[in-house]
């Protein structure tokens, strides 16, 4: 490395140093203590051992695992992927064609769930979905008897409440994207005799595909790592029908004192996010070649 190079790199020195002590210190030793039988108190909290893969070979077959890593992708899918990135797509399109005062009183409204702080909008939505919350008073005073949501249908509430926490950060990138879609473009289809939905598809949904590969990559790492929101409203429950991947690695580090299966857990949560941010990362590639 040439003298002039590494000048060039020496102002970023000390990002990468401080990404390396707190992001990458972490991740490092989340891994090795999967492999070690660490734990909150007791001989594994005083002298922990090299267990090997024993976390990992339990992990294979505790019934609660497979169950969590499902749950984390239905979650992931029905509140990122579909609920978010849709609901914030489409609206990001109905601003573009509204009036001003419209769109700026909608983006206020929408933008108000994201910047609320994680344990606020939790307490909220708690609110909103419990037994006697705002949610079955509403279908109270339309006659109808409202279920126990946080109970009968727990995924259904927490996939929902993510869902409205989440839908600003996607809309405000569309919002970016749609403006950057050059008018002359879609002009020239509108005279061509292209409907709305035919201008959308194959015009402007293409255009701004690389905004779309971002966010997603955005909103599923995001995602992936929810845990306030869960645990405020259903605490993993009932019997574990909410329990997600990032809310096992809890139980099972700090509820139940068992650092080491709890950091392999953890570990795997790191894996799947790897394997979810590779795909958008191909998906941005796809695009620039």
């Amino acid at each position: 490395m040439t003298i002039r190079r590494f000048l060039r790199l020496l102002p970023v020195v000390p990002s990468i140093v401080l990404l390396m002590v707190f992001l990458l210190a972490p991740v490092v030793w989340s891994f090795y203590a999967s492999f070690t039988d660490a734990a909150l108190s007791g001989k594994g909290a005083r002298d922990p051992q090299w267990v090997g893969v024993d976390n990992y070979a339990r992990m294979a077959g505790d019934d609660s695992f497979p169950l969590a890593a499902w749950l984390t992708v239905v979650f992931v899918m029905a509140s990122a992927v579909i609920g978010q990135s849709a609901l914030g797509l489409l609206i990001a399109l109905l601003m573009t064609r509204s009036r001003r005062v419209v769109s700026s009183w909608v983006g206020t409204v929408v933008v108000a769930a994201w910047v609320l702080p994680e344990i606020v909008a939790a307490f909220a939505a708690y609110a909103y979905f419990n037994r006697d919350g705002t949610l079955n008073q509403i279908l109270g005073g339309m006659g109808i008897q409202g279920p126990d949501w946080l109970y009968s249908f727990p995924m259904v509430a927490i996939i929902l409440a993510n869902t409205w926490r989440g839908t600003a950060f996607s809309m405000l990138v569309y919002r970016a994207a749609l403006a950057d879609v050059p008018r002359d473009v879609t002009e020239a289809a509108l005279m061509d005799g292209a409907r709305g939905w035919q201008r959308l598809a194959f015009i402007t949904l293409p255009l701004i595909r690389s905004s779309i590969a971002t966010n997603l990559m955005l909103i599923t790492l995001q995602t992936l790592a929810v845990f306030t929101l869960i645990w405020v409203m259903t605490a993993g429950g009932p019997a574990n029908a909410s329990t997600t991947l990032p809310v096992l690695a809890y139980q099972e580090a700090f509820k139940f004192g068992d650092i080491g299966y709890g950091t392999a857990v953890a570990s795997v949560l790191i894996v799947l996010g790897m394997v979810f941010g590779a795909v958008y990362v191909q998906l941005l590639r796809d695009k620039r070649a």
